[in-house]
């Protein structure tokens, strides 16, 4: 004989009960970020220790070596820029260096020259300048040492 189910109780399918094991996402800023709004206007050098969202105008230097910097659609910076990672939404003048990447949006413009391990920029998006991509020192710290344990490993077996 066959069982209905029409009256059992059904399970109700949620965002927390179609995969417990992962996480919850929810909308949040970023923990660590200063923010320099529309009508604020710096001349000068710009450091710091956490990343950085320029939605206002910046001249000079920008020094954020292990963070990163978020030019805004609104941010307009004429500043050299040093951080590990750079995106650009708005207009950017000035050389860019980063030890990981650059990443230029579709409304984003960068004037000036870059060097980076990686870069992304986007249909839409205007880069005038020359780019240098650098390996990334891990990749050359990892070939630099596969040869030694390759030895090592051949040594041992004889």
């Amino acid at each position: 004989m066959l069982h209905s189910n029409d009256n059992a109780p059904k399970q109700q399918y949620t965002p927390s009960t179609l995969n417990p094991a992962a996480p919850v996402k929810t909308v949040t800023s970023p923990i660590e970020q200063a923010t320099i709004g529309r009508t604020l206007v710096i001349k000068g050098e710009v450091s710091g220790s956490e990343s950085l969202y320029v939605d206002g105008r910046i001249e000079g230097t920008l020094s954020f070596k292990d963070h990163r910097v978020t030019v805004g659609r609104n941010g307009v910076v004429q500043a050299n820029i040093a951080a590990r990672e750079v995106v650009i939404m708005g207009k950017v003048t000035g050389n860019v260096e980063c030890s990981d990447r650059v990443d230029i949006r579709s409304e984003g413009t960068l004037t000036g020259d870059v060097v980076s391990q990686r870069i992304s920029v986007e249909d839409g998006a205007m880069l005038r300048g020359s780019v240098q991509l650098t390996p990334a020192e891990q990749k050359r710290e990892k070939s630099q040492e596969s040869p030694k344990s390759f030895a090592a490993a051949a040594g041992k077996s004889n």
